[in-house]
């Protein structure tokens, strides 16, 4: 009898373990996009349900058999065929159940292949996550598509910054001799980040993107508030936040009746006076939102845009060709146009200095890294641009002559943007790309990033980034992340915040998730065609047999 009872139960904890909705398996992730697997998935998971059912009802009748069987054992009436009946059927279960559990482990949950370089060592969090589609030229080919295609490219970006730097330097200073110290906005010198001061500018035109850090005039001054000293901001607003306008000395409308003790029966005239209408325009025009002291950046963007229109009217005498606004929706966005016909495009953005530190607080972006939208127009976007630069430039001084970070960063940003042009812009930007080599350039050895190890670091980079797309995570480098060096200075709150993940529209926008990996693995399927089709003129001989493919 209890054997019978043992035997019983473990049937039982057996279709538990094995029901798929109780307890599925960690490692059963399927791609988002792979609607033929998730319907046979679907339908075995029914297939599942139903022999659980057939299986409960037998479980059932067994059990009421082993009652009749015990009250038989009890009369001493228990006929040994019925317990030989017994055993029989909870041997055929038991197997059944072993059957269908290899079967589902077969068919479900496939091993995947290996990623190529699986003879170095694993990153911590890079994985092994499979590369659909791509197979790496030889090392000769990417040599000779990088001298050719990318090296040529950029030849003129130190003469390009230089031009462009000079007129910068003249507009602004055209600016402030037209701005009344007293009233309006004090402009300081231009900060040059992104790729082009990072020596990894792939696209043609050659763009410069200029910070131009600005500062009400006294005696008012920016009370820069983050996100992440707050643990009531929502998901979607980290990333961002707001700045404040007020006074230096913390009184809102100067008044000394604020400071002194007045009598019962007294009352400040010029208080009252300054209350009201009086002060609402006063904050509108220090560029504040309707009815609030934090900054809009619509307004600074309208500021922005007649500033340096009056600035060129100022200066236009002195040059020989034309300047426009590129884009209206962005403040700074600005076209030199050349009589030939011929343009160089480059951006001047508003910002504000975070505090003492190197974060600024951008009104408007080309491209957002965050991949979402403001909220509200007094959400300011954080950026970590002029950190990024210190950090690759700290980075570089450690790493061999010739190191190949920025060729990998180069090969896939011009992999990406041939891409672009084909389907059209996804959710994956340059940003990311840039993000992703970060998190490598931290987690590798300087002695991984010699020059002859291109096509692996190269291959390592979209593998990280496959594995980020299909986890949809993919977390800020300096947001959270203790492992950034101290010497950095980057702030405490910033370091001790939670991990923003970039990738977290991927989870909200499932259209715009499936473009993207669309995207992504079509741009590794035309990658060996497009290296090949830039390097016609590699010899023969150099060019040797491209490695083998992992393909799904």
């Amino acid at each position: 009898m209890a054997l019978g009872l043992f035997r019983v139960c473990l049937v039982v904890v057996t279709a538990i373990i094995n029901h798929p909705l109780l307890f599925p398996r960690e490692n059963a992730t399927v791609p988002e996009n792979e609607e033929e697997i998730i319907r046979k998935m679907q339908a075995h998971q029914e297939k599942l349900q139903l022999e659980q059912l057939r299986l409960e009802e037998e479980v059932a009748r067994l059990t009421a058999e082993k009652e009749a069987l015990e009250q038989a054992a009890e009369e001493g009436q228990q006929p040994p065929e019925a317990q030989a009946a017994w055993d029989l059927w909870t041997t055929l279960c038991m197997i059944l159940f072993l059957i269908i559990e290899v079967w589902r482990q077969d068919h479900q949950d496939g091993p995947l292949p290996e990623c190529l370089g699986g003879d170095e060592d694993e990153l911590p969090g890079a994985g092994s996550a499979p590369l659909r589609g791509l197979a790496l030229p030889s090392r000769a080919t990417l040599d000779h598509f990088y001298e050719r295609c990318i090296r040529g490219a950029t030849a003129d970006a130190a003469r390009t910054r230089e031009f462009v730097e000079g007129f910068v330097d003249d507009l602004l200073e055209a600016l402030r001799s037209l701005c009344n110290r007293d009233t309006d906005m004090e402009v300081e010198d231009f900060i040059g980040v992104d790729s082009m001061y990072e020596n990894w500018q792939v696209d043609r035109p050659l763009l410069c993107h200029l910070f131009v850090p600005f500062t009400p005039p006294e005696p008012y001054r920016f009370h820069p508030e983050l996100w992440c000293s707050s643990r009531s901001v929502p998901l979607d607003r980290q990333g961002y936040g707001q700045i404040k306008v007020g006074r230096a000395d913390g009184d809102p409308l100067g008044c000394i009746c604020g400071k002194t003790k007045l009598g019962e029966d007294m009352l400040c005239l010029l208080h009252a006076k300054q209350s009201g209408a009086q002060a609402c325009r006063e904050m509108e025009d220090l560029l504040c939102a309707p009815e609030s002291p934090y900054l809009d950046t619509m307004q600074v963007m309208k500021w922005f845009q007649t500033a340096l229109t009056r600035a060129w009217h100022r200066i236009a005498h002195k040059y020989d060709f034309d300047l426009a606004f590129g884009q209206l929706d962005t403040p700074g966005s600005l076209k030199i146009k050349f009589r030939s016909g011929k343009f160089m495009p480059f951006n001047l953005i508003p910002v504000i200095q975070c505090d003492d530190s190197d974060l600024f607080f951008v009104s408007h972006l080309p491209r957002e890294p965050s991949g979402g939208t403001p909220a509200s127009s007094t959400d300011w976007l954080l950026s970590f641009a002029v950190y990024e630069r210190h950090f690759l430039r700290m980075t570089s001084k450690g790493l061999p002559e010739g190191a190949c970070h920025l060729s990998c960063l180069q090969i896939a940003s011009f992999l990406l943007s041939k891409q672009s042009r084909l389907s059209g812009p996804s959710g994956l930007s340059t940003y990311h790309l840039k993000t992703a080599l970060l998190h490598l350039l931290l987690s590798r050895k300087a002695s991984d990033w010699k020059a002859a190890q291109l096509g692996s670091r190269l291959h390592e980079l979209l593998c990280f980034l496959e594995k980020s797309l299909l986890e949809k995570k993919l977390h800020h480098f300096f947001v959270g992340n203790r492992k950034v060096p101290e010497a950095m200075g980057l702030p405490e709150a910033v370091r001790r915040a939670e991990p923003l993940n970039l990738f977290r529209p991927f989870v909200l926008q499932r259209g715009l998730y499936r473009r993207t990996v669309d995207a992504f693995y079509e741009m590794l399927k035309n990658a060996p065609a497009l290296v090949s089709e830039y390097s016609l003129h590699v010899p023969s001989d150099q060019a040797g047999l491209p490695p083998k493919a992992v393909i799904l």
